[in-house]
């Protein structure tokens, strides 16, 4: 009997892995079975990484480069072929903001925002495509954001990336499902990790938060990571187009 709730010889590749919510991704992955690859900027953070993990017997490998550039991609992509020769599961994490009013941005930091949140996965996904579509069971998440379907104070460049994050990933499960390739969204509300460590470090900032979420906390990497794990699984074989909002409850509260 086939057990659809282990990731064993799956090969997947996950962005931004060394810290926060692409980290707990690529535990949660390793730790069902997968072979997972990393990608950082930082060459000392993802040695570091890989080390601790290999150590505990866990099969990872890294690459430091730059995911938002052609030659970051390009060697990713590379490694890919040089090391697996395939790839089963893709997850877009990497993401970044500058939080400010709309009129004060400058057009360079909201193309920034544009080519780091959004044309990299777009461009990752290009790239992957042969790679998946002769996989027997590809998937790829693109990690969003609540703040691509509501006004949560993050910045109007931030949440226009991640709504079209969202809208990638449907139409690409439309036009992708006869190859057998699945796509989906999660999109988190406030999770600790450094991009938000600074921010609800204010203590309005997090009693506002709290207090719209009916949970009445912040979660955590692992818990968003759980989410993109079961979207990978077999056993969420009929699973593709959709969003899943790791909110705590914020969606269903409302105003």
């Amino acid at each position: 009997m086939t057990n659809r709730w282990n990731l064993k010889g799956r090969r997947a590749l996950v962005t931004g892995a060394t810290k926060g919510i692409g980290r707990a991704v690529a535990e949660e992955l390793l730790t069902l079975g997968a072979e997972v690859l990393i990608v950082a900027r930082d060459a000392t953070d993802v040695e570091q990484t890989v080390a601790e993990w290999l150590r505990e017997g866990l099969p990872a490998t890294g690459i430091a480069a730059d995911v938002s550039t052609e030659a970051g991609r390009a060697a990713i992509f590379e490694q890919v072929h040089s090391q697996w020769q395939g790839l089963d599961l893709l997850i877009n994490n990497v993401g970044t903001n500058i939080r400010k009013s709309f009129i004060d941005y400058t057009t360079a930091e909201y193309e920034y925002l544009f080519q780091v949140n959004l044309f990299s996965a777009l461009e990752m996904c290009r790239a992957a495509y042969p790679l998946l579509a002769a996989a027997e069971q590809a998937a790829v998440v693109n990690i969003g954001s609540v703040a691509g379907r509501f006004d949560v104070g993050t910045g109007a460049p931030y949440g226009m990336t991640k709504a079209a994050e969202e809208q990638l990933a449907r139409h690409l499960a439309v036009e992708w499902a006869p190859a057998g390739i699945r796509v989906n969204t999660v999109s988190p509300w406030f999770i600790h990790t450094p991009l938000t460590k600074t921010y609800l470090a204010r203590p309005e900032i997090l009693t506002q938060v709290e207090a719209r979420t009916p949970l009445a906390r912040v979660g955590e990497p692992a818990e968003v990571a759980a989410a993109v794990a079961f979207l990978c699984l077999p056993g969420a074989s009929y699973i593709t187009g959709q969003c899943l909002l790791i909110d705590g409850g914020l969606s269903a509260k409302g105003m």
